[in-house]
């Protein structure tokens, strides 16, 4: 059995082209519901529990604590077919500052379930940044479920970035919203490459609940062949001087279909909230100049794809 979980643990950094950390480096190794590999420095805590196809975690950082380096966490599933559960808890208790990346791998899939609840606390005067990257296999056969509270506390700031672009997405679901206290900050960005069939559907959600609370959504989504995606990014403004912007731009190539639904909800006059949305092909005025440089049609499409997705 150590045999056997050293080799899948080989496998799920090698398909994140990661050999090994150094030993400043904190980081957590998730496969279905093992924890395979577990690495931390001081103020950081991490607790988990297995159950039948996942895992509780349980993850803090302490009280006046600053993690130099980012945390490192990987989640995954090698085998072709399976179910991963993740309930993950996450505190930044008072004056603590971190960054964590987290990818999440399933590099053979043919039906894979990830289901991830995770609710992030950031207390008084903390900050959070999360970097969250979600590697799939050219033929989807993924199911992505992430469904996220975020409680930001007075002066917190907690900023945050999910991007899939290599590989097929397959269906994604992702639910983010957040709850922004008094001079709270809220920075969502999403970025993701639909090809084939795949289906995406993203909802976030900020409300702004304290005076002079900030929030700013961006939704920057690229769709071809027969993908779908749905965008619904949403400010609700209550605080006096909070302000709110919401940015999503989808571009759709060959049959695929896009829907975007800015919505902006203002209780405060005090408050300012605005949006831009944009669908459209790839801009013709970009795709001439790159042409009459040498590019042939795909090379300078996708050009403008990776620069939207950058």
């Amino acid at each position: 059995m150590i045999d056997k979980n050293n080799e899948i643990y080989s496998q799920l950094l090698k398909s994140i082209d990661i050999e090994n950390f150094s030993d400043d480096i904190a980081h957590v190794e998730i496969h279905g519901n093992q924890v395979l590999g577990l690495k931390l420095v001081e103020g950081l805590k991490v607790e988990s529990e297995s159950f039948d196809d996942g895992v509780n975690v349980k993850i803090i950082v302490q009280k006046g604590i600053f993690i130099k380096n980012p945390v490192r966490f990987c989640f995954g599933l090698i085998p072709e077919n399976g179910i991963q559960k993740i309930n993950i808890e996450t505190i930044l208790e008072e004056n603590s500052h971190a960054s964590f990346i987290a990818t999440c791998t399933f590099p053979n899939a043919k039906n894979i379930q990830h289901i991830m609840n995770a609710s992030i606390t950031l207390n008084n005067n903390s900050s959070l940044n999360y970097f969250e990257r979600h590697i799939h296999g050219p033929n989807g056969g993924v199911t992505i479920v992430p469904k996220t509270k975020v409680f930001i506390k007075k002066d917190a700031k907690f900023f945050t970035e999910f991007e899939l672009i290599k590989g097929s997405a397959g269906i994604i679901d992702l639910d983010y919203e957040a709850f922004v206290e008094q001079n709270g900050i809220v920075n969502m960005k999403t970025r993701i490459f639909g090809r084939k069939d795949d289906k995406i559907n993203i909802k976030e959600k900020a409300n702004l609940l304290g005076d002079y609370s900030v929030a700013v959504l961006t939704s920057h989504i690229a769709l071809k062949d027969y993908a779908d995606a749905e965008i619904i990014n949403e400010i609700i403004a209550d605080g006096s001087y909070s302000r709110g912007h919401v940015d999503c731009k989808e571009i759709i190539q060959d049959s695929a279909k896009a829907k975007a639904i800015p919505i902006v909800n203002v209780n405060n006059h005090l408050a300012h909230v605005t949006h831009e949305a944009a669908i459209g092909s790839v801009d013709s005025k970009q795709l001439e100049t790159l042409l009459s440089r040498g590019l042939t049609e795909d090379e300078a499409t996708d050009l403008i794809i990776s620069g939207l997705l950058k």
